[in-house]
């Protein structure tokens, strides 16, 4: 279990001009009676975010310049061509199909639920933050699937544990730098000239960028009574 002492020493060999910086106070926070808890579950939240945003961040170029697959995304026939011809990458999320957005939050809440119960040791209770366990115990009995999510090739294994180190360090400051990223895109396509860096080269969307459904998925329980309470006067 990591402490705080042992944040501060991160802090350092990760940025040794800022160091250790918490104005929150959230290294001194306790979870579920424990500062070490605490600390692994913020350790686990923030490397996992990071990845996410890693993601997001070259996502969003990639939509924003128009790069799709050549295929259709649906048996009705929508192809993501269609998709892409909405907008930006929130207009594209807004023109997908109720259903497909469905599947996606299916796919990840099992990704979600193998990570949090996948593990011998939890993350707040000793064990690794950031560490994604291996499919190998559902694949030895469905087979599949065939790749695990971290590592799928097996490239790190045999890294040295000095190497191993250096990466996930790496890993850290370029996901602290790619939710900074993501957040400055969504930022100036919600209010164009609010990230004066990126003025003129996102496309402008006014739609809620924080909203899972939006008007086309007016069949979700509840969706229809929420976009009615946040419509304009």
């Amino acid at each position: 279990m990591e402490t705080k002492a042992d944040l501060e020493a991160l802090a350092v060999s990760l940025n040794p001009t800022v160091k250790f910086y918490d104005p929150l106070g959230l290294a001194d926070a306790e979870l579920f009676g424990s500062n070490e808890k605490a600390i692994g579950w913020l350790r686990h939240a923030e490397i996992k975010h990071g990845r996410v945003a890693m993601a997001a961040f070259v996502g969003f170029i990639v939509q924003s310049n128009g790069i799709h697959f050549p295929w259709a995304t649906t048996l009705s026939g929508t192809t993501y061509a269609d998709i892409a011809a909405a907008g930006g990458p929130a207009s594209q999320w807004d023109a997908l199909p109720t259903n497909a957005k469905w599947q996606i939050f299916g796919f990840i809440s099992l990704l979600e639920l193998w990570g949090e119960c996948g593990t011998d040791k939890h993350y707040m209770n000793g064990g690794k933050p950031g560490e994604y366990p291996s499919f190998a115990p559902i694949r030895d009995d469905i087979g599949h699937p065939n790749l695990d999510l971290f590592d799928p090739f097996g490239f790190s294994k045999k890294a040295s544990p000095e190497k191993k180190a250096k990466g996930l360090q790496a890993e850290i400051n370029n996901g602290r730098l790619a939710q900074l990223g993501i957040m400055a895109f969504v930022s100036e396509a919600k209010v164009p000239g609010s990230v004066p860096a990126l003025q003129g080269l996102i496309a402008p969307y006014d739609g809620e960028v924080m909203a899972p459904w939006g008007p086309g998925d007016t069949s979700v329980m509840f969706v229809k009574e929420m976009l009615a309470w946040n419509a304009p006067y």
